[in-house]
């Protein structure tokens, strides 16, 4: 039968006991943790609406920038705390689970970093010591509250080996397991993390497999692998993501879906991964919606979610997290990334902070127990 109402035939998954709304963090709560990615407006509440919903919805957070070094180290022996301890203090207040986002990266990351005082390379040894103050500072006034780190963030190339950055190239590939050292003398009860955008190819996940298991042999207990989840129409398949997923799980560690967003719009390349720096110019034929998502593409949608989450309640005993890289559609990084200004729809919730189509598939997810979302399941209208 042809799908034409998802509102109608998903009532069980919005209406709760008593017709409440449905709620994602209680549905999932035997599963694994809820998470969105916040900036300011939201731990702050100046966006009272997106605040209120991020509570409503979500166990987890995680900081879309203000625990990045350029945000809070900006300059030497500069620390700059303001904001992050609002986002801490936002989640201690609310009883969630708190993500440290990030510590080691090569973007977002001052150039003064890399440099002695008269601008030349650091050398190894400064370096070294730059790094440790960074990671001892930041992870030591956060003891006890961040319960996880991403301690390296994004250090493999898409061919799986170690992505030329100034970390790589002034300290040598030991940079990596220093870090991690670094980050469990800080806190030694905090979970740590490597997360990374494309460990669904092959070659990637390879790579990082490679990394994890020298890690576990210098004595790094790394709790969990975050694939990014930055995903499209049709990548990855289930097949990808599946083999991404027993990697990473037969080393011992668990997997965390930590960005995840679903790019409807066409794409201007073949490019699948999240790299900051790309970027193309602007065509009318790559932002086919400005005025609103059609209802046959928000059903789409829907299905592609469903699809996804089917995945992960499979799974469920290897995933600790799926966290959602923003709350609403107008605040995601994909209105503006790898194209300025599009309009984008690639999250739960509406601009109005609505559920959409597609929050209704995924916590059908719960309620079916792995059935898929298709037309068999649905009436006409």
């Amino acid at each position: 039968m042809k799908l034409t109402c998802l509102t109608a035939i998903l009532s069980v998954a919005w209406s709760a006991v008593g017709g409440a709304p449905a709620v994602l963090k209680d549905a999932f709560r035997k599963d694994f943790l809820i998470g969105a990615a916040l900036n300011s407006s939201h731990f702050c509440e100046t966006n009272s609406a997106e605040a209120t919903l991020v509570k409503q919805q979500f166990n987890s957070i995680s900081p879309e920038d203000v625990l990045k070094w350029e945000s809070v180290h900006p300059a030497p022996g500069k620390f700059n705390f303001s904001l992050a301890d609002r986002y801490v203090g936002f989640g201690v207040t609310n009883k969630m689970f708190i993500i440290g986002h990030n510590l080691i990266w090569h973007e977002q990351t001052p150039a003064w970093v890399f440099q002695d005082e008269a601008g030349n390379p650091a050398s190894r040894d400064l370096l070294l010591a730059r790094m440790r103050e960074h990671i001892f500072t930041v992870v030591g006034r956060y003891q006890g509250k961040i319960r996880g780190w991403d301690v390296v963030n994004e250090a493999l190339g898409s061919d799986g080996t170690l992505h030329p950055s100034p970390w790589l190239k002034i300290i040598g590939e030991d940079y990596v397991v220093k870090a991690y050292q670094f980050a469990h003398e800080a806190d030694p009860q905090a979970e740590l993390y490597y997360n990374d955008f494309g460990l669904e190819h092959a070659a990637k996940c390879a790579g990082a497999v490679v990394l994890l298991k020298k890690l576990q042999a210098q004595g790094v207990h790394i709790a969990a692998v975050g694939l990014q989840g930055h995903y499209n129409m049709i990548w990855p398949t289930e097949e990808d993501l599946t083999e991404s997923i027993k990697a990473f799980s037969t080393l011992g560690v668990k997997v965390s879906i930590t960005e995840l967003d679903v790019d409807v719009l066409p794409s201007a390349s073949n490019y699948t991964g999240a790299d900051i720096s790309l970027k193309f110019a602007a065509r009318a034929e790559l932002n086919p919606y400005p005025d609103g998502l059609p209802g046959a593409v928000q059903q789409q949608l829907a299905q592609r979610y469903a699809d996804l989450f089917n995945i992960f309640m499979k799974h469920r005993h290897e995933i600790q997290r799926v966290t959602f890289w923003g709350v609403t559609d107008g605040g995601s990084w994909l209105n503006n990334w790898p194209i300025r200004g599009r309009t984008s729809y690639p999250l739960l919730f509406d601009r109005n902070g609505q559920p959409k189509p597609a929050f209704e598939a995924v916590i059908h997810t719960t309620h079916a127990k792995k059935l898929t979302y298709t037309e068999s399941q649905t009436t006409t209208r």
